[in-house]
């Protein structure tokens, strides 16, 4: 093999050291990736492939414009690639043989800044997982903001659920947990676009001594994450990636929040799926969820934050009600929803901006994008200013605070030195006002100085030739010329210089022009290196405030949701729920004077959305110590399903703070929501529906709580008759006598409606059906009783079975009908009870 070139060698160099990345290395005005890299890269963006040098030194080559380059790289990384960024770190005309490039950053799922690259009313979060003592360490980041948290989990299964809820981009795994096959297969099929192994070897001391020194405090008190120490080496893991990977400050993450899972509503993944809180089974998409019923946000922030609080409920009544104090203040007062609306809608991504500012990340247009935004609070703190709810007031006071201090400086230096319409690239020049550098302005004068010369001469050479087509150009190759078409040749002055012949004519130089042009090309680059030196320095000064701004981010995200909340209350008529302390508050719950769910007309939050309140029949709901346990019968299509996930969602509205679609509701706080909601073939798993449904309930049944609400819909169906109706008067007892949770469970198992009459908590419920014939009509509205007989067949006539099976199955009907009467006659010949025995005396089903 041939000597390799002093670039391909300095190619090959820095790819050694990111072999896991995509390299691309800047060449001139392109990002070129070679070789392995330029084969992938090609497949995966559609990219020409090509090649470098001869024979057996050919490199495989394929390259994307720089100024293009963020709509490649976020293919990419959609992809859950990673990209090396690797670019010239000195200026090719200084330097002494080859150019001296280094890769700038590397960027991962987890790790982008770049806005063009993210969803904006989404957060995109970096996971690390740690291992101790039998715990699990946990804390995620989302870079762009800094927002940075840490937990510990107990089990691996909530560990699953929590790593579902949070739904990282990218996972870093200890290596103390890659010999678990167990766990390691549950995290390869968590739809997670990239996962790496760290070196997990800090302990609590070494831990807590770096992330101090990240922090620059003395203690990690400050903080409240005593608690969280197996978390630590987690925490310290991401700060160690984001440094490796970003290679530049990360001082705009300056504080870590604990999170303790027991002070929020637990919704499994299961749950959140079924509940479609942030987006629906079908398709994943918003439409359709309860996400895309309440978010009216302004900003990009506040709709982050909403979902946020959706997969998150409160259990602290104190913090709930100060969310509803808010809600109803907004709600009541039409103008000034209006007017903050009216602000709020001018206000950009403070979050995200000022995560990029803090990373040293930012260009000129995000500091104005920043500066107009901190205009608008001043008009915010006046709307707020008679604000009498805690929550209302806490915001003005602060963003008043905040306003009369540091963030006047930030605007005021903004304004002062960027440009109001600045370029996009920094590399441009024109982002600097004229009067905010003397250095500068000196410059820009010499530079229009020349230009104007410039301008000048091709007039004054049109008169001199007497050519009146002269023209007088610029190419980054020739420099400025004089152009003279063919026809004209013969009046070219003496002292022109031939440069370039072209098809129509010819281009030529004076000395005074090349004189001319290296004035201003040299203030051109003395301009433009300048400009981005003071951009710099002005962004370092912005940085500066990073904790204050991500405060004012934080403040207007809640405001904007509150705002977002107490509109949808008003679009869609909801009521204010109340949570009445229990009857004798020394009594646990599930006993005598527990808080009842009451609920005076509620209905299906996204249902009602989609057809129109007015087309949707409301409910009235009473969970007490006589009827905690809802026993419901019903033909499909019913509603059934419908009524139990509305009493979900207003427990889930509620507790984030928000009003409900009722006429009047009364809740107890729930600790949990169970659902178990149809179910398909796990075929990653190899689990048949049945076994899927098992598992779902068996989690339900080991983790409930008597202040759980469980959902529970056609418990038994996968398995035989029998075997499924036994599961389920087994699985209603257990919950019934032994959790003592409020539960909602629809069945089709007629036969088990007769526990009711043993268990004092237990009630039958059914759905009204009009019948008309031999056609039935849905009434969707929910009665005390049980359903006196099925409607499948009728069921089956509305969804379009063909005439010969709906009269086949009529026919089959009778005849089992028939043989269950004659069995019916000859009872005394078979096994006795035919009734359903209470747990308590170890024995359940049908004898």
């Amino acid at each position: 093999m041939a000597d390799l070139s002093p670039m391909v060698k300095q190619y090959q160099d820095i790819k050694a050291q990111y072999k896991d990345a995509i390299l691309m290395f800047r060449l001139g005005d392109f990002y070129e990736m070679f070789n392995e890299d330029a084969e992938l890269a090609s497949r995966e963006l559609e990219l020409t492939l090509t090649g470098r040098g001869q024979n057996e030194n050919r490199m495989p080559m394929c390259g994307i414009p720089h100024h293009a380059a963020e709509n490649y790289i976020a293919k990419l990384i959609e992809k859950g690639y990673r990209v090396a960024i690797c670019d010239q770190v000195e200026n090719p005309k200084e330097a002494i043989g080859i150019v001296k490039r280094e890769v700038v950053r590397v960027i991962t799922p987890g790790t982008v800044l770049e806005s063009s690259m993210l969803a904006s009313r989404s957060s995109n979060y970096l996971m690390a997982i740690s291992f101790e003592k039998g715990k699990f360490g946990l804390a995620w980041i989302e870079a762009s903001t800094g927002e940075f948290k840490i937990s510990e989990i107990e089990t691996q299964q909530k560990l699953i659920e929590e790593i579902n809820r949070i739904n990282p981009s990218e996972l870093l795994v200890s290596d103390l947990l890659l010999s678990d096959e167990k766990l390691s297969m549950a995290l390869k099929n968590l739809p997670i676009k990239s996962r790496s192994p760290f070196k997990d070897n800090y302990d609590k001391e070494s831990a807590e001594t770096r992330l101090k020194e990240h922090f620059k405090l003395a203690s990690l008190s400050a903080f409240g994450i005593e608690e969280y120490s197996v978390g630590l080496s987690a925490a310290v893991a991401i700060l160690d990636y984001l440094q490796k990977t970003q290679k530049t400050t990360l001082g705009y993450i300056n504080k870590i929040q604990g999170f303790n899972t027991n002070e929020f509503m637990v919704i499994d993944s299961q749950t959140r799926k079924n509940l479609e809180l942030d987006s629906t089974i079908r398709d994943k998409s918003l439409r359709g969820s309860l996400l895309w019923v309440l978010d009216f946000t302004k900003t990009n922030m506040g709709s982050r934050l909403l979902k946020s609080w959706i997969l998150t409920p409160l259990i602290q009544k104190e913090l709930i009600v100060e969310r509803l104090d808010a809600v109803e203040e907004l709600f009541g007062n039409a103008i000034l929803r209006v007017e903050l609306g009216d602000v709020l809608k001018e206000v950009y991504d403070i979050e995200r901006l000022s995560g990029r500012i803090g990373a040293l990340q930012a260009n000129a247009k995000d500091l104005v994008a920043l500066r107009d935004s901190l205009q608008k609070l001043p008009k915010l703190i006046d709307l707020l200013k008679a604000s009498k709810s805690f929550l209302l007031s806490t915001i003005q006071s602060l963003l008043s605070n905040l306003q009369n201090g540091s963030l006047s400086e930030v605007s005021s230096i903004v304004t002062q030195a960027i440009k109001d319409d600045p370029p996009h690239y920094l590399t441009e020049g024109g982002l600097i006002n004229d009067g905010f550098s003397p250095e500068l302005d000196e410059i820009r004068k010499a530079t229009r100085g020349g230009k104007t010369w410039i301008a000048e001469l091709e007039n004054s050479e049109r008169i001199r030739t007497g050519i009146k087509s002269l023209k007088v150009g610029f190419t980054k190759v020739f420099g400025y010329y004089i152009e003279i078409s063919n026809s004209n040749l013969n009046s070219v002055p003496a002292d022109y210089i031939r440069k370039q012949t072209l098809v129509n004519g010819e281009r030529f130089i004076t000395p005074d022009l090349k004189e001319k042009e290296a004035l201003i090309l040299n203030a051109d680059e003395r301009m433009k290196d300048l400009e981005l030196q003071i951009f710099k320095e002005v962004r370092e000064k912005v940085a500066a405030h990073t904790k204050d701004l991500q405060t004012v981010a934080e403040k207007l995200a809640v405001l904007d949701v509150i705002l977002s909340l107490s509109e949808a209350a008003v679009q869609h008529n909801y009521v204010r729920p109340s949570f009445p302390e229990p009857a004798n508050k020394f009594l646990p719950a599930g006993r005598h004077g527990a808080v009842p769910i009451m609920l005076k007309d509620c209905r299906h939050p996204v249902v009602e959305k989609t057809i129109g309140e007015h087309n949707f029949t409301p409910n009235d709901i009473l969970m007490d110590d006589e009827s905690r346990f809802y026993m419901i019968t019903g033909p499909n299509m019913a509603g059934k399903s419908t009524l139990m996930r509305q009493v979900a969602l207003i427990s889930v509205m509620a507790q984030l703070g928000s009003f409900v679609p009722a006429k009047k509701a009364e809740l107890s706080i729930v600790d949990r929501i169970f659902t178990r909601i149809g179910a398909m073939d796990d075929i990653f798993s190899g689990q048949s529906t049945f076994m899927l449904e098992m598992t779902e309930t068996a989690n339900i049944l080991n983790n409930a709580t008597d202040k759980s609400l469980i959902i529970l819909d056609e418990i038994g169906r996968g398995t035989a008759t029998f075997d499924g109706m036994s599961i389920a008067a087994a699985v209603a007892e257990y919950i019934h006598d032994k959790i003592k949770a409020k539960t909602m469970f629809a069945t089709h198992y007629h036969e088990i409606t007769q526990l009711a009459e043993n268990h004092p908590g237990m009630k039958n419920f059914n759905i009204l059906i009009k019948e008309e014939g031999e056609e039935i009509k849905f009434l969707h509205k929910i009665k005390e009783g049980s359903a006196d007989k099925s409607y499948g067949i009728a069921v089956a006539r509305l969804a379009g079975l063909p005439k010969e099976v709906i009269s086949r199955a009529k026919e089959v009907y009778e005849t089992l009908e028939m043989v269950e009467s004659d069995l019916g006659r000859t009872e005394k010949n078979l096994p006795k009870i035919k009734k359903f025995k209470s747990l308590h005396q170890d024995q359940v089903g049908l004898f």
